[in-house]
């Protein structure tokens, strides 16, 4: 699977060459671009849902490596809520390489989005929807050490996955200096299961851009989408990374992370009023489509920053291709 970038050349890889030993799967079309919205000097967009020919978004970062080292007619197992875009784009990308996925669900509140993501991943893959994630959960888990099949976390969340999300704040920092974008005060994001916001805050204290504040917009319940689960992600993966290359990425300093709780809607996966409005006006702007579990939501946060500091960068995550390819 080709890549618009090579594996050595990776911002990535550029920094921590003896990461490049680790197994990846040549999946996204990088970099993806930085756009300002129009009508909107002072907010950006980085456009993730172009970082993949097929169902791009922020998971497919994680997948190049999740998936890296598998063989045609492997099979992995992963989980998630019944309207999951991880389990989606699991098996889209699964399938690029003749992977197979079987995927653990469960049951919680739906938007259109959701039912829509719910109905592809039943045409598409073997999959069993629990009431309980407990039980969704140790379904899988049991499954994968007993087949011996590889297991993918929710959300595709562990230090592995998180490396593409570092490589994704490293790409933006190329960007910045090559005069792509102005340097943002903010960058807002969704916080779910938390690897994307983790990736963000080490890779842009490696590339020393801590001055940049990351903003999580709080998507899923507090007790499993918090700052300390975010920072205890990232420990996790600097120490994978010091083990690895014999250097400490969390030596440079790195940017406040700040978490907001007001668009969460009260249950995952629930719709906010508020954020069917804000979507509008993005997809006036830009036609993008934004979905209510995640990005209308980060997006509502995105537009409620002052951005007196200087630019306001929203990172997309959802890439609506997912529902049509």
């Amino acid at each position: 699977m080709g890549s618009g970038i090579a594996d050595g050349e990776i911002p990535l890889f550029r920094r921590f060459p003896a990461l490049s030993r680790i197994p990846r799967a040549e999946l996204c079309t990088l970099p993806s671009p930085v756009e300002q919205i129009p009508g909107d000097g002072n907010r950006w967009i980085k456009r993730e849902d172009l970082n993949a020919p097929v169902c791009a978004g922020n998971k497919v970062r994680a997948l190049e490596f999740l998936l890296g080292g598998l063989e045609p007619g492997d099979t992995v197992v992963t989980t998630g809520g019944k309207g999951s875009t991880h389990v989606l784009a699991t098996i889209a990308h699964a399938a690029r390489l003749g992977v197979n996925v079987v995927s653990r669900r469960w049951v919680h509140d739906m938007n259109p989005t959701a039912e829509d993501v719910a109905l592809q991943i039943e045409a598409t893959s073997v999959s069993r929807v629990s009431l309980s994630p407990l039980v969704a959960l140790t379904h899988a888990r049991i499954k994968s050490m007993r087949l011996r099949h590889r297991y993918i976390p929710i959300g595709g969340t562990s230090p592995v996955g998180i490396l593409g999300h570092i490589n994704g704040a490293l790409e933006l920092a190329d960007q910045i200096r090559n005069g792509e974008m102005p340097l943002p005060s903010t960058i807002v994001l969704p916080l779910g299961s938390g690897g994307t916001c983790a990736g963000m805050i080490l890779g842009l204290g490696i590339a020393g851009l801590s001055s940049i504040e990351v903003v999580g917009a709080r998507v899923g319940p507090r007790l499993f989408a918090n700052e300390l689960r975010v920072r205890s992600l990232a420990r996790r993966t600097a120490r994978m990374i010091e083990r690895l290359t014999g250097e400490n990425p969390l030596a440079a300093a790195g940017p406040r992370l700040r978490v907001v709780h007001h668009v969460y809607g009260g249950a995952y996966g629930r719709p906010l009023s508020r954020s069917r409005a804000a979507a509008k006006v993005l997809h006036e702007a830009l036609s993008l489509r934004l979905d209510e579990t995640y990005s209308a939501k980060a997006w509502t946060a995105a537009m409620d920053e002052p951005f007196a500091a200087g630019p306001v960068l929203f990172w997309l995550t959802f890439d609506p291709k997912c529902l049509t390819s």
